[in-house]
C-alpha cells in the first residue's frame, strides 16, 4: 500500500492564482472603502444646526419656566417671567457662540 503513488500529483503554486488572489483582495477592498458611510459637510451642517435650534428653544423655554415659577411664588408678576425669559435668550447665545468658536476635530 505505501508503495502506491497517489492518483494526482500535488499541483505546484501557479503564479496566476496567487495574482488572482491579490486582485480580488483590492477589489474587495476598493468595495469596503465605497459602501463604508461617509460624514459629509451637509450632515455635520445638519446636525449643527439642530444643536443651534435646540440651544435655542431650550434656553428660551427653560427662562420662562424659571420665571414663571419665581412669579408663583414670590408673586412679582410680570418680572420673573420678564428676567428668566431675558436670562434663557442670554445663555442660549452663550452657547452658541461657544459651540461656533470651537476648533472642529
Amino acid at each position: 500500500m505505501s508503495d502506491e503513488k497517489p492518483a494526482r500529483e500535488p499541483i505546484a503554486e501557479d503564479a496566476r492564482i496567487d495574482a488572482l488572489e491579490k486582485r480580488l483582495a483590492a477589489a474587495n477592498e476598493r468595495e469596503e472603502s465605497r459602501n463604508r458611510p461617509k460624514i459629509t459637510g451637509a450632515d455635520a451642517n445638519y446636525r449643527s444646526g439642530n444643536r443651534v435650534l435646540a440651544d435655542l428653544l431650550g434656553g428660551i423655554l427653560g427662562g420662562v419656566v424659571i420665571g414663571g415659577v419665581v412669579d408663583y411664588f414670590a408673586g412679582t408678576t410680570p418680572w420673573g417671567l420678564l428676567v428668566g425669559l431675558f436670562l434663557g435668550i442670554i445663555v442660549a447665545f452663550r452657547n452658541i457662540f461657544r459651540m461656533a468658536n470651537k476648533r472642529p476635530d
